[in-house]
């Protein structure tokens, strides 16, 4: 057993706290010679081996792992969405320790927005309105606002070691966001390196999601047909030969339970839609395919970064 399954990670409720306890850890961890670093794994809760592989990949990179756990009401456009989504601080605190998390941050609503709903609110821009902002309005909006919050929270103290090195961990599932965030760090001067950490599936290839588990078994494989189109855009990318994404999406129109909201092959950066060697000639360069699609009434997104071979 590690170190880090041994130990619980320190859970605490305030801002205050976290720089704190932050502190006292990176002050440790360059008193035995380690590199200040702080890696910071922002969550919404309902933890599974996806978030596991970003608390990994912080360990392995960090001295001091932060694992924020707050679920977001500002991006939810469905209240009913938001009071179901599940909450389990005891679940993930046991997975964070086993992925090496050193401290949860999970605060009540009132801590992240004392004054109720925030009369400020980021905007996503152009990068937001496309896909998922245009199927959610506003989600975001509420994502970026959130974010900016906990990157600040977990920025280290100044009283820490001068030489810290801050990092936050996304998921690549999250193509969207992830692209979203990296433009809020450029854009806005923030002094964190942010990490992106490749897709995490299941045996059968679902990508990971905490949506997931309101999916029947019948459903789940059924949504099997998203992995498999993505897929289907790997090889022929890879083989130099021309996507025809047209044929992916009549393999998803065509089955069962599964109703598609967007297909799309974008340009990795800007997510503009790539019509160049998409339907008839070779595939060169690179592209990332995005998918979005409701499954028995549960929507699921996925992606697959395109490479010619």
């Amino acid at each position: 057993m590690s170190r880090h399954e041994e130990h619980a990670p320190r859970i605490v409720r305030t801002v205050a706290e976290l720089k704190a306890v932050g502190r006292e850890l990176l002050e440790a961890a360059a008193t035995e010679g380690r590199e200040a670093s702080l890696g910071l794994v922002p969550t919404m809760g309902a933890l599974h081996e996806g978030h596991a592989r970003l608390i990994a990949q912080a360990r392995g990179e960090n001295a001091v792992v932060v694992v924020t756990d707050f679920v977001n009401r500002l991006q939810f456009d469905d209240p009913a969405d938001f009071e179901r989504y599940p909450r389990d601080l005891e679940a993930d605190a046991a997975i964070a320790a086993g992925a090496g998390a050193d401290l949860i941050f999970a605060p009540e609503e009132r801590e992240v927005y004392p004054d109720g709903r925030p009369r400020v609110l980021l905007s996503a821009g152009t990068l937001g309105e496309k896909f998922e902002g245009a199927s959610r309005p506003g989600h975001f909006d509420g994502m970026l606002t959130v974010v900016a919050k906990l990157l600040h929270y977990g920025m280290p103290a100044p009283a820490t070691p001068a030489a810290t090195t801050y990092r936050a961990y996304f998921g690549q599932k999250d193509a969207q966001q992830l692209a979203i965030v990296r433009r809020l760090v450029h854009d806005l001067s923030y002094p964190v390196q942010i990490r992106p950490v490749p897709i995490v599936r299941s045996a059968k290839g679902l990508a990971l999601s905490s949506r997931n588990r309101f999916l029947t078994d019948e459903q789940q494989d059924a949504a099997l047909v998203l992995s498999r189109s993505l897929f289907l855009m790997k090889q022929r990318a890879e083989a130099h030969l021309p996507l025809r994404p047209a044929e992916a999406v009549a393999m998803i129109e065509s089955a069962p339970s599964v109703e598609l909201d967007y297909f799309e092959v974008v340009d990795p950066g800007t997510l503009e839609p790539l019509a160049f060697n998409c339907a008839e000639t070779p595939f060169s360069g690179e592209a990332l395919v995005l998918v979005a699609a409701r499954v028995g009434g549960v929507r699921l997104i996925d992606n697959m970064p395109l490479a010619a071979g």
